[in-house]
C-alpha cells in the first residue's frame, strides 16, 4: 500500500499483541465471514477480499448481494493507500494479523512501523490485538442463508435506495480541494508576517515524504489556505529518516529521497507564500536490540524501548548534525517545532522518568528539555540557516516549565496551547481544559504565564489553537461554533502573540473558522460581530448571512455546555457517533484514544456523573437541533435570491451542522443505553425496557440520516491521522445491530 522499502527498525520487532483477549462478537451477522465482506465492501477490492479468505470473487459477490448490498463501488489504488488505518480498525476484531497483512498487501515490518509510529496507532487500538481465528470461506448452509435473507430485508426496509454504492466516492473531497481556485470565489487576504500554520486536511501522517504521489499539499489546496491567511503548513519529521543515522545507517534508507521531496515541496509552497514546518519529537527511542549493540547510549526504558540519552555527547552531536544537514539540503525550510515532553518517548525526562537515568538524574528536567532545543537551534545556526525553531511547551510540568523557558536560546520562539488550564464548570462539576477545545475560549492562565516568562527572556511567542475542529468532534471538517472561535481570535489579538499554530492533525479544512481567524488577525479594529457577518456575507450572500450568524451564535451557546475533560474528549464516542455499535452485555473492553469507544461509559464520562454527562449532551444536541430548525425557517424565502455558488456553500454548511447534531445526540443515546442496560440486566422493568427501545430506535434514525449525509459528502467521518472513523457501511451496520437487539434481545 505504501512503498515496500525495508523498515529495518520495525523488522526486528514482532507485531504487538498485548493481552490478546477474545474479540468482540457481532451477532447481527451469521458469522465472521459475513462481517468481513460487509465491513470491507466499500474499501477493499473484491478480488483482494476473496484471496484473503480463500474464495472466488464471485463467491464474495454472492455474499454481499445476498445481504442486499449494491455494487461494490470501484476502489482505486489511491483510495486503498489512503484508507489503510480505516481497514485496520474495521478488521481488528475479525482478522488475525496474517490475514490483515494479506488484506493490506503489507509486510510485517510495514505493519509494525505503522502501529508504532503512525500517530500512536497501537495505542489508539487499545494496546492489544484481539485473538481472532482465521476466516475461511465455506458454502453457506440453510441457516446461514436464512440469516442472509433477514439482513437483506432489513436493508430493503431501512435503505430503500440501497446500501453499498455512494453518491460521492470516499476521499472525493481531495479532488475538490485540489482543483484550481476559481478567481471569482477568491477574496483578498492581507498577508501576515507572523507564522499562521496548520496541517493538511488529508495528508498521510506516518511517512508522507516518501511517496510524492500522495501529495499532502496540492496547489489548489495551498491556494485555498493562502486565501484564508494561512502562511505555513507542517509535516511530521523523523530525524533518522531525514539524515543518516550514525549507529545504524540502514534505518535511514531513503533519506535522500525524502529530503529531495521535501525540497520540492518547500519550493512549491513558497510560490504560494506558504512555508513548511517540520514537527520534531527527538531523539527517538530505540528497541533493546539496538541498545545491546550500543549500551553507552541507553537512558531510561519503557517496555522494549529505551531512550537515546541526550546527556551523552554522541547523541547531542547527532541531534545538531542531523538538523544541520536538513537545513543545508532544504535551505528554504520555514521552521521546526518541537515537542520535548510526553508524546513519544524521547529524552530521559520526556515521560518524567529522568531520575532513573544515571546521567540525567543529576540534571534538572528543565535543563534537559531546554538543551534539546538548544542542540536543534545549534544545528540551524551551523547551517547558516534562517529556519525558525519553535519550542512547544506541551507537557512541560509546572515545577520546571519556567526554568526551561528561561534557558531557551534567544532565537527560539515559545508556543503554548492557548486554552490550557482554563477553569470551567459544566453541570455543576468543576474541571479545567487541557487542550483541543472550541467549547472553552482561551487564553488560559498557563499560556499567559508562559508567554510572560518568554517575553521577559526576549523570546517571541505563538499560540497553538484548534481553529477548525477539535477532539470534541473531529468527524466533521469544522465545528460551526464560530462565535466562540471569533472571541478566541480576538482575545489572542489583544494579548499580542507573534503567531498561531491553527491546529494539530485535525482542523486543516478551508473553513469559515479559519476565515474568521484571518479576518480578526488582519484587522486590529474589527469586532467579532463584524467579522462573523463579513465572512457569512462572503460565503452565503447578504440575504441569508444574518440567519447564518445567528445560527453560529446558537451553536456556540450550545457547544459551550460541552462537559470537557482531557480523557472524555479522547474516549467518549464523539468521533464514531451512531457508527459505534451497542451490545446487550458489557464487552469488558476499555475505551481507547479516538479509536474504539466500545461501551465503556465510566471512561466516557470521566469526572462527570452519568446524569450530568447525559444532561450536558442533551443541552448540546437540543441546542444544535433548535438552531437548525430556526435557520431552516429563516432562510426559506431568501435562498431563491442567492447565487448558485452561495447556495452550494449553504448546503454544505447545513450538512456539517446536521452531522454535528447527529453525533451529539448519539453520544447521549449511547450513554443512556448503557445505564439502562445495567438496570435492565440486573432487574428488568417496563421502564428500563422502554428506555432501551427508545435509544435503539433513535440510533436507527440517526444512523439512517448520517448514512444519507455521508454517502453524498465524503468529508464526513474523516480526519487525517485516523483516516475514516466510519464509512457508510458502518452506519448501515448500526441499523442491523439495533434491529437485532430489538428483536433477539428485547423481543420487540
Amino acid at each position: 500500500m505504501f512503498s515496500h522499502i525495508l523498515l529495518s527498525l520495525a523488522a526486528i520487532v514482532s507485531l504487538p499483541e498485548g493481552s490478546a483477549p477474545s474479540p468482540v462478537i457481532c451477532p447481527h451477522f451469521p458469522n465472521a465471514l459475513y462481517a468481513f465482506v460487509w465491513r470491507n465492501w466499500q474499501l477493499v477490492p473484491v478480488d483482494r477480499m476473496a484471496s484473503v479468505v480463500g474464495a472466488s470473487p464471485e463467491q464474495i459477490l454472492q455474499i454481499g448481494h445476498g445481504m442486499g448490498l449494491n455494487g461494490p463501488p470501484e476502489i482505486t489504488p489511491e483510495q486503498q493507500r489512503r484508507s489503510c488505518i480505516t481497514v485496520i480498525r474495521r478488521n481488528w476484531h475479525i482478522l488475525p494479523y496474517e490475514q490483515l497483512l494479506d488484506l493490506l498487501g503489507w509486510t510485517e515490518s510495514e505493519m509494525a512501523y505503522t502501529l508504532r509510529e503512525d500517530d500512536f496507532l497501537f495505542h489508539k487500538l487499545g494496546n492489544l490485538k484481539p485473538k481472532c481465528a482465521p476466516i475461511r470461506y465455506a458454502e453457506p448452509d440453510a441457516e446461514t442463508r436464512l440469516e442472509q435473507e433477514r439482513i437483506a430485508k432489513v436493508v430493503e426496509r431501512f435503505f430503500p435506495g440501497g446500501v453499498g454504492l455512494l453518491n460521492e466516492p470516499l476521499f472525493d473531497f481531495i479532488q475538490d480541494l485540489s482543483a484550481p481556485l476559481n478567481p471569482s470565489a477568491a477574496f483578498s487576504s492581507v498577508r501576515q508576517s507572523e507564522p499562521r500554520f496548520c496541517y493538511s486536511y488529508f495528508a498521510l501522517y506516518g511517512d508522507p515524504l516518501l511517496d510524492p504521489s500522495l501529495d499532502p499539499y496540492p496547489d489548489g489546496y495551498l491556494a485555498r489556505l493562502a486565501q484564508l491567511g494561512v502562511n505555513g503548513v507542517w509535516l511530521q519529521g523523523v530525524l533518522y529518516k531525514l539524515s543518516e543515522f550514525p549507529w545504524d545507517p540502514s534505518l535511514s534508507e531513503g533519506f535522500e529521497t525524502r529530503l529531495e521531496n521535501l525540497r520540492q515541496l518547500v519550493a512549491r509552497t513558497k510560490q504560494k507564500g506558504i512555508g513548511v514546518y517540520l514537527y520534531l519529537n527527538e531523539p527517538r527511542a530505540m528497541p533493546e536490540s539496538f541498545h545491546q549493540k550500543n549500551p553507552g547510549l541507553k537512558g531510561v526504558s519503557e517496555g522494549d524501548y529505551s531512550t537515546l540519552c541526550s546527556s551523552v555527547p554522541e547523541v547531542q552531536a547527532y541531534l545538531t548534525h542531523a538538523v544541520e544537514s536538513i537545513c543545508r539540503a532544504v535551505p528554504d525550510l520555514a521552521g521546526f517545532f518541537t515537542i520535548t515532553a510526553s508524546e513519544n518517548l524521547t529524552n530521559c525526562w520526556s515521560h518524567y522518568q529522568g531520575a532513573h537515568c544515571p546521567r540525567c538524574s543529576s540534571r534538572p528536567a528543565g535543563d534537559v528539555i531546554a538543551e534539546i532545543n538548544q542542540l536543534i537551534q545549534a544545528g540551524i545556526e551551523r547551517a547558516g540557516s534562517s529556519t525558525r525553531l519553535i519550542a512547544w511547551d506541551w507537557g512541560w510540568q509546572d515545577d520546571w516549565a519556567i526554568q526551561a523557558i528561561e534557558k531557551l536560546p534567544p532565537a527560539v520562539s515559545l508556543m503554548s496551547v492557548s486554552e490550557w488550564s482554563t477553569p470551567i464548570q459544566r453541570g455543576g462539576v468543576n474541571c479545567s481544559v487541557g487542550e483541543y477545545s472550541i467549547s472553552t475560549i482561551g487564553p488560559g492562565p498557563r499560556a499567559t504565564r508562559h508567554w510572560e516568562a518568554a517575553h521577559k527572556s526576549g523570546l517571541k511567542t505563538l499560540a497553538k489553537v484548534q481553529a477548525g475542529n477539535t477532539w470534541e468532534l473531529s468527524s466533521v471538517p469544522y465545528i460551526p461554533a464560530l462565535e466562540n472561535v471569533a472571541k478566541h481570535a480576538a482575545n489572542l489579538r489583544s494579548v499580542g502573540v507573534d503567531g498561531l499554530m491553527l491546529g494539530w492533525t485535525l482542523g486543516g479544512y478551508p473553513s469559515p473558522n479559519l476565515e474568521v481567524f484571518s479576518e480578526i488577525g488582519r484587522d486590529p479594529n474589527i469586532s467579532t460581530d463584524d467579522a462573523l457577518i463579513r465572512v457569512a456575507e462572503r460565503r452565503f450572500g447578504t440575504a441569508v448571512a444574518p440567519a447564518i450568524v445567528q445560527a453560529w451564535r446558537s451553536f456556540s451557546t450550545a457547544f459551550s455546555e460541552f462537559p470537557f475533560h482531557g480523557s472524555l474528549v479522547y474516549l467518549a464516542p464523539l468521533q464514531m457517533g451512531p457508527a459505534n455499535p451497542l451490545w446487550e452485555q458489557p464487552t469488558g473492553y476499555r475505551a481507547t484514544m479516538v479509536g474504539f469507544p466500545y461501551d465503556d461509559l465510566d471512561s466516557w464520562r470521566a469526572s462527570y456523573p452519568p446524569e450530568v454527562y447525559t444532561g450536558q449532551f442533551r443541552k448540546i444536541a437540543d441546542g444544535f437541533d433548535d438552531a437548525l430548525e430556526v435557520l431552516h425557517s429563516s432562510i426559506k424565502k431568501d435562498v431563491a435570491v442567492i447565487t448558485q455558488a452561495q447556495r452550494m456553500n449553504l448546503e454544505r454548511e447545513l450538512v456539517v451542522a446536521q452531522a454535528a447534531a447527529i453525533h451529539f445526540r448519539s453520544v447521549l443515546n449511547q450513554a443512556e443505553f448503557v445505564v439502562a442496560r445495567k438496570a435492565y440486566n440486573e432487574s428488568p422493568s417496563d421502564e428500563t425496557r422502554q428506555t432501551l427501545e427508545r435509544c435503539l430506535i433513535s440510533e436507527i434514525d440517526l444512523a439512517q440520516r448520517l448514512y444519507a449525509l455521508q454517502a453524498s459528502d465524503s468529508r464526513l467521518g474523516f480526519e487525517a491521522s485516523n483516516h475514516y472513523f466510519y464509512v457508510p457501511m458502518d452506519l448501515a451496520e448500526k441499523v442491523l445491530n439495533c434491529q437485532d437487539l430489538l428483536k433477539r434481545w428485547l423481543n420487540r
